[in-house]
């Protein structure tokens, strides 16, 4: 069957997720999930109707979280969903490019090459900044450019000078789409509050992480009435389940905003006692994180990864060569991950 698959499709390679990698352990810090386990309440009348595609109470309570109006807000099956809304909504397929500056998260590449959409490269500095220079003399045709702060895997906020001046160098011509899928751990790096001032400007957002919902799957995009009206076009009819939107709306409440706050400052103490810790091996290379994980380089990070796995402690290798990506999980899961990798360089 796969020679009846389109010829993209037959050479493309999927993204490997945390759940598509696998493993067997005690300790899972490899997918920047919450180590909160929240409940809520479900309200299972009326599953026989379709939901709603856009839900009112949902849709506003979000909104009033990123302070933004409603008509600026659209939600999706996780922010991978808007990505590739933006991408269908705003590329010919064998005609437009994205642009996207790797080392960063994968989905962006692989959604424009599901679509038949070209990909241009144009790699971070070596501190992990953009090439603006050479971003500027790739945008020919280029439609969409996506920028990840923080960003995945390597952890650090894109310079918001250099956000603005992307912004400016691509108006009228091409959508800037910011991924703040972890801006909530640092809400004062957030590029929110320049929509106002340049409509070509995307926002991804999502519940998976500081509001501890991976498994639901839901996410945002923030963006001028006139953009979001144009994603409206190409949503699929009824793309939010209806516990969906239940579990969101108490997730956005007075009550369930009051408790992720707790949680991003409990995380983030976490994160610096994870940094703390690995800081004093002198082996090791930890770079600044400010969302829920930390980007380190060992002096094998292949043996380190694997030796990890084979005991029960489940990390994130990464494209950089010798550096592991490690969520920031609970005070146990950070203490037992801290004592073995000083046993294994003992």
């Amino acid at each position: 069957m796969e020679k009846l698959a389109r010829k993209q499709v037959q050479a493309l390679t999927p993204y490997l997720s945390a759940r598509r990698i696998g493993g067997s352990g005690d300790v899972w810090l490899n997918a920047n999930e919450s180590p909160f386990d929240n409940e809520y309440t479900l309200n299972l009348a009326r599953l026989n109707r379709y939901s709603e595609c856009q839900p009112k109470e949902m849709i506003e309570a979000y909104a009033e979280y990123a302070g933004v109006k409603a008509e600026q807000t659209i939600t999706t099956r996780g922010a991978d969903e808007g990505i590739e809304l933006l991408i269908r909504a705003f590329c010919e397929p064998g005609e437009d490019a994205i642009l996207y500056c790797p080392p960063t998260y994968g989905m962006y590449a692989i959604s424009a090459e599901t679509i038949g959409v070209e990909r241009k490269v144009v790699p971070l500095t070596t501190d992990w900044q953009l090439d603006l220079d050479t971003i500027e003399a790739q945008l020919d045709n280029v439609k969409v450019v996506f920028v990840c702060s923080p960003n995945n895997p390597t952890g650090n906020l894109v310079e918001r000078k250099d956000i603005i001046k992307l912004l400016e160098m691509t108006q009228d011509k091409a959508i800037v789409v910011m991924d703040e899928a972890y801006i909530d751990f640092c809400p004062e790096a957030s590029t929110v509050d320049l929509l106002e001032q340049y409509p070509n400007l995307a926002i991804l957002r999502t519940l998976s992480k500081a509001f501890a919902l991976a498994g639901l799957r839901c996410g945002f995009t923030l963006a001028n009435k006139e953009l979001i009206d144009v994603l409206l076009k190409v949503i699929a009819p009824y793309p939010v389940p209806v516990p969906v939107a239940e579990i969101a709306t108490q997730a956005l409440s007075q009550e369930g905003l009051a408790r992720a706050k707790f949680q991003v400052l409990d995380l983030n103490a976490n994160r610096a006692y994870l940094q703390a810790g690995l800081m004093g091996m002198p082996q090791l290379t930890v770079f600044d994180g400010w969302g829920n994980y930390l980007l380190v380089k060992f002096p094998d990070g292949d043996a380190l990864f694997k030796a990890a796995w084979d005991n029960g402690i489940i990390l994130r290798n990464s494209p950089i060569e010798d550096c592991v990506r490690i969520s920031v999980g609970n005070r146990e899961e950070c203490e037992k991950t801290l004592g073995f990798i000083r046993n294994f360089y003992q």
